[in-house]
């Protein structure tokens, strides 16, 4: 990596100073372009992109978050799980911010995503907390749980899935896309159904998985908790030390 801007952020970042950083790539773009920026982050390690992404705050505009290619992004954004926020609220900031930036295409940057190593499981992390009402809308093409959706789109049994085609899907209507442009979830889910079904079967079939494991170890912990003696639930002691993940190394493994 020979650029100056380049070698100064990454120095930043490794310090800590993330703003300090983003406005070193800013100057590059001031002074040489925008394209000049785009260029010059092939060279940046994705570790340190996803740094200066993750720190995106929607009272400012950020630059690198204008500029950024699909597969930028994605080589990035795959590594938010490193950081181990299990509410992916971070990642979903990220995601919105992005691929809904004014004069970009969604669906490419999803696609993009789901073209890198682990971009599945990223958008499952996405959309995890949805899974019951993408079930929904995937069997009824409606997000309201108390709606059956249009008679035409509520065929969708379990061996559907399998074989779900972009040109055997119905397209939603201007009207039915308007109620879900909503630069969050619904929008990426409506999105990946109809224009990548390709993806969203498997996003789907991993977020049935996940559903499931989860609820496998909520049931063993139900019995667990029923056979432990009458009282020992009542001591809300903190966690032993050692006991703790220990997330040492994450600062050098993220740049933070």
């Amino acid at each position: 990596m020979s650029i100056p801007a380049l070698i100064e952020a990454q120095n930043l970042i490794k310090s800590g100073d993330i703003v300090g950083a983003e406005s070193a790539l800013a100057n590059l773009a001031d002074t040489e372009g925008d394209q000049a920026l785009v260029a010059a982050l092939e060279q940046f390690p994705a570790k340190d992109l996803l740094a200066i992404i993750r720190e995106y705050d929607s009272s400012k505009e950020s630059l690198v978050n204008l500029v950024v290619t699909p597969e930028q992004f994605a080589k990035a954004v795959v590594l938010e799980k490193r950081y181990g926020d299990l509410s992916h609220e971070h990642l979903r900031g990220m995601i919105n911010s992005v691929i809904f930036r004014e004069g970009a295409d969604p669906a490419e940057f999803l696609y993009a995503i789901s073209e890198a190593d682990g971009g599945y499981d990223t958008l499952v992390d996405y959309l995890a907390d949805r899974t019951e009402r993408i079930e929904h809308f995937y069997r009824f093409a409606t997000f309201d749980l108390f709606e059956s959706g249009d008679e035409a789109k509520t065929q969708a049994l379990d061996d559907d899935l399998l074989n779900l085609m972009r040109e055997s899907e119905p397209q939603s209507s201007p009207l039915e896309m308007a109620n879900v442009e909503d630069h969050d979830w619904m929008e990426v889910t409506t999105i990946l159904r109809y224009q990548h079904p390709d993806i969203f079967r498997e996003v789907l079939l991993k977020l049935r998985t996940r559903l499931k494991k989860e609820n496998t170890q909520h049931d063993a912990f139900m019995e667990v908790r029923e056979d432990l003696p009458e009282g020992v639930l009542d001591n809300d002691k903190p966690m032993p030390s050692t006991d703790r993940p220990d997330f040492e190394g994450l600062q050098e493994e993220s740049a933070l």
